[in-house]
């Protein structure tokens, strides 16, 4: 739905801004909402502000100072409150800022976080009982702080059409988009991307962009070996009775040590080694896909697109053309 306002009366966003804050984060909204954008003919633009719990001087992250000169007052004009990442993901809002922001939502502004500001929002007792979302890095303490939130930690933003969440810094350009979209229509949030050069609408959610984990500490010897043979050979058949004979033990034994020892069962375990060295090799190497599921053992290679999209949300392809335009 396309939200109307009147040319005397435009749509007001006020962003949150503290010490410790990102200004990347803070550089998304002022491009997107801050900006006057003719070229775009919209019927109407929106107006942008900053406040803090306390104006002045502010120290942002890369060292310099950025000044806020209204307080928390301005949110009770806002029809849209942005809240950038929050530099403590450990602490709890003020009470004054969780009755400001419950205030605003409370008359029907639209409350919306970057990145890790998906804290203050939960602080302020706003995503209980929704579903949410935030940098991949922070989403299982989301969960841990926040029990009555589901945390979603492989999509880039949870729209709830009054309260709005999205994932790592850039993440907060796609929501932002969306909400320009929500406001104005396809063309002219197509418009906007253009002009900013960035993707209108990107495939997948963060698992693609997911550091690949540090396996933990083993300490029974048996399984290094079995996953250091495992490593070393994926392109191989790897069915579980060899491995266990192997290492002699039978198949049940190497099972339940190996889920003790890794957490996984063996077979879902190398299905992501594959995936991974396949992420691996995607990004790396001009090799076919055909080749590349070849070289990580997964020779049906409808099943390795199967398998990579079911993992990283998007085809083998599109992931190989994303993390070239990244390199």
């Amino acid at each position: 739905m396309v939200r109307s306002a009147p040319a005397s009366s435009p749509h007001r966003v006020a962003a949150l801004v503290y010490d410790g804050l990102s200004p990347f984060e803070l550089g998304i909204a002022v491009e997107v909402f801050g900006l006057e954008r003719p070229e775009l003919e919209a019927p109407w633009w929106y107006r942008f502000d900053v406040c803090a719990e306390r104006p002045g001087p502010l120290r942002t992250l890369g060292s310099f100072d950025l000044v806020a000169t209204d307080g928390l007052e301005l949110l009770a004009s806002a029809d849209t409150v942005i809240v950038p990442g929050s530099p403590d993901v450990h602490g709890d809002p003020s009470e004054e800022l969780v009755a400001s922001l419950r205030a605003a939502h409370a008359r029907g502004a639209r409350i919306v976080s970057i990145c890790t500001g998906a804290f203050t929002l939960a602080g302020a007792g706003l995503l209980d009982g929704r579903t949410a979302t935030t940098h991949w890095r922070y989403a299982p303490l989301l969960a841990r702080r926040h029990p009555a939130v589901t945390v979603l930690p492989d999509v880039l933003y949870v729209d709830h059409g009054d309260i709005f969440t999205s994932a790592g810094s850039a993440a907060g350009i796609d929501l932002c988009l969306h909400l320009v979209r929500s406001d104005h229509g396809a063309e002219v949030a197509n418009r906007l991307a253009r002009r900013m050069v960035v993707a209108v609408h990107r495939d997948g959610g963060q698992a693609q962009f997911v550091e690949r984990a540090v396996p933990p500490a083993i300490s029974d010897p048996a399984i290094v070996e079995a996953i250091s043979h495992i490593r070393a050979n994926l392109h191989e058949p790897l069915p579980l009775h060899r491995l266990a004979a192997r290492i002699h033990l039978s198949p049940r034994q190497f099972s339940r040590r190996f889920r003790a020892a890794t957490g996984s069962s063996p077979g879902d375990w190398i299905l992501r080694e594959r995936l991974d060295a396949g992420r691996a090799l995607l990004e790396r190497s001009s090799d076919g896909i055909e080749d590349i599921a070849d070289r990580v053992g997964l020779p049906n290679t409808s099943g390795f697109r199967r398998h990579f999209r079911e993992s990283y949300g998007v085809s083998p392809a599109k992931y190989r053309q994303t993390h070239r335009a990244m390199a």
